[in-house]
């Protein structure tokens, strides 16, 4: 047996072989084999990030914005421990990640001897962290259970994936695998509709005359059936993960603003028939804890069947793959079946009345969603942070395209918007990514800052800054009589942080000038970033819940 190929070099080969392009994380102990393989190879682009939470929030974001699989290498322990919150988003935004982790020997695993990063049930934590958690045990399972990780991350519902592979195991001398001349990474196909379910389903449909369709996450390869049924007379709204399924510039689809704070919507709600829920939990952080009213009339399609009833109930539910069952409902009502006479017109008029009113909403900023898309291109990522302009108009308003291009913290955590943004941009094959962040959670994770510099991505990092945590500040107000203990920060100045690291800077003081920056910052190749000075402009008013004092 040759002395030349470990399984590290295996790790390193199988992830080439899976079409994996970039990889993040930290060279570290426990990894070392892994990472000589792939640094030997010169396949893979290794992006050595700062810390390994920004290494797992950019194979998130990367994973959202090529469609395919975002890598993450971790050490064992402490290092596995940082990737957490990372997995944790990606899980909640349904990311094929693979996280590929040391572990101490074989010989002290489990057993709390207390060698070097040695924790206790690593696999654990992981398994809880993601979709599932697998350890290598011997050389010969090596592959095996690399493939099978692999594919159940890719595997709808997609998720993040763990592989423990123990030091000792990384350094085995082993042959090179056989199966990698011809290899092919097996990935579950989709669940196909039943024949009999779509012919019931469409039965259901054909009694409305007022439809409506919301497109969740899941519902992302589902854009040619969505856009059959919008022909035929449906209306849209998305989940806010589900955005961008069917263009948002389409007459029939109101995107994002799907009923919470935006009264308008949830008042043509009242006079609908039918509500199709495609690939969606409808979460309660989109439907103000489920206190949103949407028609009676549910139907639900999903692939996971412990979708039915979660949140809201459901008329009748049925298993199967979005783009089929919309496919093949649409194929069934073609020339059958049209929505109710001026249910389109009405539909139009309540979309153009409903953003309207919700910009109106947003003082000094109602204007910033139509410039920015005025100046972004059509096919440029737009990535989030949590902040006050993201959860209004970012989330609401601003049209989104395209899925792929609509990244943010599904899980509402702040600070991270950096990180996917950084990974969206290397993921985004020329395409130009604008990610917008709030400055308390830009100064969060500000150290990958200078994984941006040194990597330099096509990223414009807009940084809008009110000095402290504007969206704490509101829900004091509205809930805590306006105590606002902890929410001012002391910060470094963007501008000068920027020059630190040799990143051109932007900085807006007037509101109406803010597309006109962007576009400024887009035509530097390379990072760059933008403060929005919002102590200049004007404070940014409350939304909905907290437009109300309750305490």
């Amino acid at each position: 047996m040759s002395s030349s190929y470990n399984v590290g070099d295996l790790v390193a080969e199988f992830l080439s072989l899976c079409g994996v392009t970039t990889a993040f994380g930290i060279v570290s102990v426990h990894n070392i084999p892994t990472l000589d393989g792939i640094g030997r190879r010169n396949a893979i682009r290794f992006v050595m990030t700062r810390g390994e939470l920004g290494a797992s929030h950019m194979a998130d974001g990367y994973a959202r914005a090529t469609d395919g699989l975002g890598v993450v290498i971790t050490s064992t322990g402490p290092g596995s421990a940082n990737a957490v919150a990372g997995l944790v988003e990606a899980e909640f935004a349904g990311s094929a990640v693979l996280h590929i982790t040391g572990q101490t020997p074989t010989k002290f695993v489990d057993r709390g001897t207390g060698s070097v990063h040695d924790v206790k049930d690593q696999l654990g934590t992981m398994a809880a962290s993601g979709k599932a958690a697998f350890r290598v045990r011997s050389a010969q399972q090596a592959l095996g259970t690399l493939m099978k990780a692999a594919s159940l991350a890719l595997t709808p519902p997609r998720g993040p994936v763990t592989v423990e592979v123990p030091i000792d195991i990384q350094r085995t001398p082993i042959e090179r695998p056989a199966l990698f001349d011809r290899f092919h990474l097996p990935v579950g196909l989709p669940i196909a509709p039943d024949a009999a379910d779509l012919d019931e389903l469409a039965e259901r449909v054909a009694k409305a005359k007022r439809p409506m369709l919301w497109l969740g996450n899941g519902a992302k390869g589902a854009r040619d059936g969505a856009l059959a049924l919008l022909d035929l007379g449906f209306g849209a709204v998305s989940s806010w993960n589900g955005r961008g399924t069917v263009p948002e510039d389409h007459p029939m689809n109101i995107g994002g603003l799907n009923g919470n704070g935006a009264p308008e919507v949830q008042a043509f709600y009242d006079q609908c028939d039918l509500m199709l829920v495609v690939g969606s939990r409808l979460r309660g952080h989109e439907t103000s804890e489920f206190s949103v009213k949407l028609p009676a009339n549910l139907i639900q399609v999903d692939i996971d069947p412990e979708a039915n009833g979660r949140t809201y109930p459901s008329a009748w539910f049925m298993v199967g793959d979005s783009a089929a069952t919309l496919s093949g409902l649409a194929s069934r009502l073609k020339g059958k079946w049209q929505a109710g006479a001026g249910y389109r017109d009405e539909f139009v008029a309540m979309k153009a009345a409903a953003q309207a009113a919700f910009k109106a909403t947003l003082g000094p900023y109602a204007t910033f969603a139509d410039q920015l898309r005025a100046v972004m291109p059509a096919d440029a990522v737009f990535v989030r942070d949590i902040t006050l302009n993201n959860s209004t108009w970012g989330n609401r308003v601003f049209p989104i395209l395209d899925p792929k291009t609509n990244i943010y913290p599904i899980g509402a955590g702040i600070g991270v918007g950096l990180h996917l943004g950084i990974g969206a941009a290397l993921g985004a094959n020329g395409r130009k990514t604008v990610m917008m962040s709030g400055d308390g959670g830009f100064f969060l994770n500000m150290t990958e800052l200078w994984t941006a510099a040194q990597e330099r991505p096509d990223l414009v990092m807009v940084v809008m800054n009110d000095r402290g945590y504007g969206v704490i500040k509101h829900i004091q107000d509205s809930l805590y009589g306006g105590r606002r203990f902890y929410g001012d920060l002391l910060t470094p100045d963007l501008q000068q942080l920027a020059a630190l690291a040799g990143v051109p800077s932007f900085k807006v003081t007037d509101g109406e000038k803010f597309g006109a920056t962007v576009a400024q910052a887009l035509a530097v190749p390379g990072p760059t970033l933008v403060e929005v000075d919002m102590t200049a402009i004007g404070a940014f008013p409350p939304y909905a819940p907290y437009d109300k004092k309750m305490g």
